[in-house]
């Protein structure tokens, strides 16, 4: 049985819009989210009553035991909708990991299938006010009572596992992280919605900042931020017909991890052997392999998960992604082009997939590579995470 995608290349990107990325924002996430979508709407050449399908993905706020209140500290697609005075023929709502693929893969489907004829998808990142995964916890049940009263609590502390883990396989140092969070902030400097605009780091810098949970710093994670954006997505014929160049959806893969263990303890072996099944889902669904990319853009939200998904995708043997990144071909696939969430921001996987989306539609101007057909936008880790494939060419 094939598992190509059947609707490969026949859903294409056409325009999209990005707000610009604060701390905190001068006016509430909705608001901007509003906006935001508006300018994509327009920037595909459409009409607001054109748009008859929604999706997003709209969990974590970024502080401990905040509530989300729809509108304020996270934007759903029937909230939007409502917002735009738009009754959509179909609107729905990813609430796994990866959301930003997750939701590209629920509005393909539903153009494939006919169910939607121009779909928003949007992505919109709040940043509540208290202290970054703060625990509000006076009490721990079920798995958080073997890990919340010894202080294993939140992200960084689970990436700092896997990472330590990585460090004693391969040899590697945080001096070689150092080398990946300078690039990523280095070319997250070049864009102008980047909250670290025109702020790029040194080696210095990243090597004096604080610990967070060691060896992982400050700079090793992403900043909650408040954010938006926005991308219009319809069928190959009708994009022949809009103003910008389509770039095509050739497929995805998504991660779903079955291995039993403690929430978030991300021990290496779990997250390389996710991964490798991530990889291959990807490779099949979209008929590509790994020579065929001409520009992955991959994830970051934590520094470690770019040399995660580099050896996950192929691109290296196991321990050797920190070598690989000081080759000609790295520089020549500019993997960190696009800054990731440690260069712009914590949006979620918006920075790889925009960055994919200018590139290939040959609009990102001063920043445009030569020579980008085929791209490749990560999200999350690799064994849980998501992965989709684009193309400047339907045929």
């Amino acid at each position: 049985m094939s598992h190509r995608f059947k609707g490969r290349n026949e859903v294409a990107i056409v325009g999209y819009a990005h707000s610009p990325v604060r701390r905190h924002a001068d006016v509430p996430l909705g608001a901007l989210t509003v906006e935001t979508c508006r300018q994509a709407i327009a920037d595909a050449g459409l009409e607001q009553h054109q748009i008859d399908g929604f999706t997003t993905g709209s969990i974590l706020p970024s502080a401990g035991g905040h509530g989300s209140v729809d509108g304020v500290d996270i934007v759903t697609a029937t909230w939007l909708a409502e917002k735009l005075g738009i009754h959509p023929r179909w609107s729905s709502g990813f609430q796994g990991y990866g959301q930003l693929p997750g939701s590209f893969i629920l509005a393909a489907q539903a153009i494939v299938s006919g169910t939607a004829d121009y779909v928003l998808v949007h992505r919109a990142l709040s940043n509540p006010a208290g202290k970054y995964h703060e625990n509000p916890m006076t009490e721990a049940h079920g798995m958080a009572q073997w890990t919340a009263p010894q202080g294993f609590w939140g992200p960084p502390a689970g990436i700092a596992l896997s990472c330590n883990e990585y460090f004693h396989r391969a040899g590697a140092t945080r001096e070689d992280l150092a080398q990946v969070v300078v690039g990523l902030r280095a070319n997250g400097a070049e864009i102008p919605w980047s909250y670290w605009y025109q702020r790029p780091i040194t080696v210095d810098d990243y090597l004096n900042a604080r610990v967070v949970a060691d060896p992982i710093c400050i700079f090793d994670c992403d900043i909650p931020v408040d954010g938006a954006a926005a991308f219009v997505l319809t069928s190959a014929e009708r994009a022949a017909d809009l103003p910008h160049p389509p770039v095509y959806i050739s497929g995805w893969a998504q991660g779903n991890p079955t291995e039993p263990g403690l929430a978030m303890t991300w021990a290496l072996d779990d997250i390389m052997a996710g991964g490798a099944r991530t990889a291959a889902m990807l490779w099949a669904h979209t008929g590509l392999t790994v020579d065929d990319i001409d520009h992955p853009q991959l994830y970051d939200g934590f520094s470690p998960f770019i040399w995660y998904w580099l050896e996950s995708l192929g691109y290296c043997g196991p321990g050797e992604a920190r070598h690989f990144l000081q080759d000609s071909r790295a520089e020549e696939l500019q993997i960190l082009h696009s800054g990731g969430a440690l260069g712009n921001g914590r949006m979620h996987g918006v920075p790889q997939l925009l960055d994919c989306y200018l590139q290939l539609s040959k609009r990102a101007g001063e920043r445009q590579l030569p020579n980008r057909r085929t791209a490749l936008a990560c999200h999350s880790s690799p064994h849980f995470g998501g992965v989709m494939a684009f193309s400047a060419e339907r045929f």
